[in-house]
């Protein structure tokens, strides 16, 4: 799914900050196999260089989500809605 940063943030109704000079407005968003994967695959990419924006967080619409932005600074959502 493609969504702009300000509708992504209207639809949570939460603001979020954003790693200085990032790429773009929009973000490639990862879906691994349960929320188990989220926290791991989140932990692996940060021990290897990911910046941190959002530690992996269950949403009210069923799926935990979380994001990085990678050493280019381009922002990445890895998430599940399985538990």
């Amino acid at each position: 799914m493609l969504y702009r940063r300000t509708d992504f943030e209207k639809m949570v109704n939460h603001s979020f900050k954003y790693v200085e000079k990032l790429n773009s407005p929009m973000e490639i968003a990862l879906c691994v196999e349960n929320y188990n994967e989220v926290y791991k695959t989140y932990n692996d990419v940060i021990s290897k260089g990911a910046v941190s924006v959002l530690e992996p967080t269950n949403q009210p619409w069923g799926q935990r989500t979380c994001y990085i932005a990678d050493p280019e600074g381009n922002l990445i959502e890895i998430g599940s809605f399985q538990k």
